[in-house]
């Protein structure tokens, strides 16, 4: 019987591999529903990564378990191995596929970033309120003296993922102001002063997030957007995007911010242009009201226990605690 050629099955072998590879590359479900226009590059770029795992898996363990098979003790045999002084072949081999690999998954990866907004130039406008938040800001007093401040852009250098190729040089639909806080996330609109602890957006537009950190180093990370940003103290940073399917995403710190960091999430709900008007309308009648209320009640006709009511629950005890102190003092 004549006898197959190494060369004949190492080719079959290299087939085999190569189509199971690519299909648990192509067919896996580790990553969560896409739902901005980011996300499919970075799934792109890690079904390319994956695949190429899978293939090296496949290598290195199926020739470990042959060659424990092929090349097992045999009873009786005590005579030692080959030995074997060394492959220059083969080890120029295995030195120059994975650091080709590297360097095209590099050069993929810096297109991947650049697609997304990575090299964005560093000065973008940004709004005054969210200068005005970073601490250290010379012109933070005089602003927030100022109501029409709030809405007047500024230049701030940034980094972080601005606008694509296409959008470069072209206004954001929506801008939000963002802010990270121990532990929380406050979004604010700049455009109709809408103050809000989730971010609502409508799908198909562009966003901009204007991210600072009020304490410490957080990170704004949205799993179905395959986007994750940090929020820095004192240094202004930006994540630009857009939602394309509707619904509610969870998101979460990605950066250990402090004792309850685990705990530090909130949701971005995208809307349709319709729901995110009526939802813009309703919450600028709803602090319209709010305000009229606050601006209605003078401070000075209240009393001690009236004045300290509404933060009753932050201090810890009761309405009627409250009074009888007040009532003892």
């Amino acid at each position: 019987m004549q006898q197959i050629p190494v060369s004949l099955w190492t080719l079959v072998a290299g087939v085999v591999v190569t189509a199971i590879s690519i299909w648990i590359g192509q067919n896996h479900t580790l990553m969560p529903v896409q739902a901005s226009l980011q996300a499919p590059l970075v799934d792109g770029f890690f079904n390319v990564m994956f695949t190429i795992a899978i293939a090296l898996f496949l290598v290195v363990e199926g020739t470990i378990v042959l060659f424990l098979i092929q090349f097992r003790r045999r009873k009786g045999d005590d005579t030692d191995g080959v030995r074997v002084e060394g492959n220059v072949p083969l080890e120029i081999f295995w030195t120059a596929i994975p650091t080709v690999i590297v360097l095209c998954l590099g050069i993929y990866s810096v297109d991947v970033f650049n697609q997304m907004g990575g090299f964005e130039p560093a000065g973008h406008p940004h709004s005054a309120t969210h200068v005005a938040s970073m601490p250290g800001s010379a012109i933070a007093a005089t602003l927030s003296d100022t109501s029409e401040a709030t809405v007047t852009p500024t230049i701030a250098p940034t980094i972080g993922i601005g606008a694509s190729p296409q959008t470069l040089g072209k206004p954001a639909d929506l801008v939000v102001d963002v802010k990270g806080i121990q532990y929380a996330w406050i979004f604010n609109y700049p455009d109709s002063g809408i103050t809000s602890g989730e971010l609502h957006i409508p799908v198909g537009a562009d966003v901009q997030l204007n991210l600072s950190a009020q304490d410490v180093i957080h990170s704004f990370w949205v799993p179905n957007f395959r986007l994750k940003q940090d929020a820095l103290p004192g240094i202004p940073t930006e994540l630009r995007f857009v939602a394309t399917k509707p619904g509610t995403y969870p998101v979460v710190c990605a950066e250990l911010c402090g004792g309850y960091h685990g705990s530090m999430r909130t949701e971005v709900i995208v809307h349709t242009l319709e729901e995110y008007n009526s939802w813009r309308t309703e919450n600028q009648i709803a602090q319209q009201q709010n305000l009229n209320q606050v601006v209605a009640v003078n401070p000075a006709d209240l009393s001690t226990s009236e004045f300290l009511a509404p933060h009753t629950h932050d201090m810890g005890i009761s309405a009627a605690t409250l009074e009888s102190v007040v009532i003892g003092h």
